[in-house]
């Protein structure tokens, strides 16, 4: 494995797209909390409030321990661009045909697929690891005191982040174009799963949440208000969503070695 890992990083290096988006995305997952952060300063400094945050909202969501939640949860609106970076490394395969160069030169089917699949969790692992520095650093900037407690939600993350990444792989490898499977996966994670998935909730006692993105998204929610939203409706079953998404993880990763393995080269 590690001698196919080197090929792939050797296919990698040099693609600047890859690159690009890469970085935009760490950076990003740092500017965006950042935004967010500054936004909960100005409300708890605000001389107007008086304490009113912290009594309607609670404690500082940036403070620990609730900021591996927070940190988590806003990351997670940006879980579209590893999805890219995933579709883009393995359309630009289809597109000059070194997959097919790979397969004449000895790897077997099931060892390209397994090389985007590894590729899949280095991609959600680094992504786990930017939010674990993120949160760090924001943890501290709100002068509270390092609490692993919540820390867990790192682990929901990488499984939300992983989610996102073999939906992604998946599509790559139905459509072979990059903007067919880009166009797909943008409307299908942005768009068509939340318009299905809300009024099926709706309708059927909150059924739409067990959707693919759906049941990750739930592991997840937004430490703002939780206690008041627990106080209306129950806490959803975490547990329960976890072994949701880790067997939608295992239909992707069998869909995609299949249809990989049946596909004309």
């Amino acid at each position: 494995m590690l001698h196919l890992l080197k090929i792939e990083w050797l296919k990698l290096k040099n693609y600047r797209t890859f690159w690009i988006l890469s970085a935009l995305y760490l950076i990003s997952i740092f500017g965006i909390n950042y935004i967010v952060y500054r936004i909960q300063e100005n409300i708890y400094n605000a001389k107007q409030a008086k304490g009113m945050a912290e009594l309607v909202i609670g404690s500082r969501p940036y403070s620990f321990p609730t900021v591996w939640q927070m940190t988590s949860y806003v990351s997670s609106y940006l879980l579209f661009l590893p999805g890219l970076l995933l579709i883009i490394s393995i359309t630009n395969e289809y597109s000059y045909k070194t997959h097919r160069q790979n397969i004449i030169d000895g790897w077997s089917r099931k060892d390209f697929i397994s090389v985007k699949l590894v590729l899949a969790v280095i991609v959600a692992f680094i992504s786990m690891l930017m939010v674990f520095i993120t949160a760090l650093s924001f943890g501290y900037s709100s002068a509270s005191s390092f609490d692993t407690e919540n820390i867990f939600y790192l682990g929901y993350f990488f499984i939300q982040t992983l989610s996102y990444c073999m939906v992604a792989l998946l599509f790559s490898i139905l459509f072979k174009r990059g903007a067919l499977a880009i166009g797909v996966f943008f409307l299908y994670s942005l768009v068509l799963e939340n318009l299905i998935a809300k009024p099926i909730s709706h309708y059927f006692n909150d059924a739409g949440r067990f959707f693919p993105l759906e049941s990750t998204d739930t592991l997840i929610p937004l430490p703002v208000f939780e206690s008041m939203q627990r106080q209306i409706s129950a806490a959803p079953n975490y547990t329960v969503f976890l072994i949701v998404a880790i067997i939608y993880l295992v239909l992707y990763t069998f869909l995609s070695i299949k249809k990989f393995e049946s596909d004309d080269l």
